[in-house]
């Protein structure tokens, strides 16, 4: 509700003040008429602490080298005159946001994406927008350190490895039974030939 004062003057020179209630125009959608009573004050969430055991998807932005560069590819005139195309680099060894076990599994899984300074480059030029491509390429990172913290082949238990020879064995029978119904029914299909 907003308060309007109105000034009023009259001929014979007398002033009358008048305080009116006066309500605004509001919108169905509006933010106060479909979140009555919430706060509306904007924040950003502050990075979670650093110092934990399993990677929880936050990368630091500040702590990444963007570039922007000109995509190859199909897009028309667009594709030679818009950088879309996103090269994202960061040193491995100093990123203190990423697990040190998962950082030395990183190191090992992309030995060929790695150059000789210790950066890891992912690049993405799969859309035609910059802020798409920026966003694939920070999911192709937390893809990577999330297959990095996985765990190795564990060693399965000998009872889980009867089971799979058992069902190897029935699958690769049943395989082998209906190879030889086909082969029944082709053998079916034939003329009889006639010897004499």
């Amino acid at each position: 509700m907003l308060k309007l004062t109105k000034l009023i003057v009259s001929n014979s020179g007398v002033r009358n003040i008048r305080i009116l209630s006066a309500s605004c125009y509001k919108s169905d959608i509006s933010l106060e008429t479909l979140y009555p009573n919430s706060k509306q004050n904007i924040f950003t969430p502050s990075p979670p602490s650093l110092s934990q055991e399993k990677f929880n998807g936050y990368i630091p932005i500040d702590q990444l080298q963007i570039s922007y560069d000109r995509a190859s590819g199909p897009g028309g005139q667009n594709v030679n005159k818009v950088a879309t195309k996103v090269d994202l680099r960061f040193h491995v060894q100093s990123a203190n946001w990423i697990p040190e076990k998962a950082k030395q599994q990183l190191i090992e899984n992309n030995k060929m994406k790695i150059n000789k300074e210790g950066f890891l480059i992912i690049k993405s030029d799969l859309t035609r927008y910059q802020q798409m491509n920026l966003a694939d390429a920070l999911e192709k990172l937390r893809n990577l350190i999330r297959e990095a913290e996985k765990p190795k082949n564990v060693e399965l238990s000998p009872e889980t490895l009867e089971k799979i020879r058992k069902r190897q064995e029935i699958a690769a029978n049943q395989r082998l039974i209906q190879k030889r119904q086909k082969s029944a029914t082709k053998e079916g299909r034939k003329e009889p030939s006639l010897d004499l």
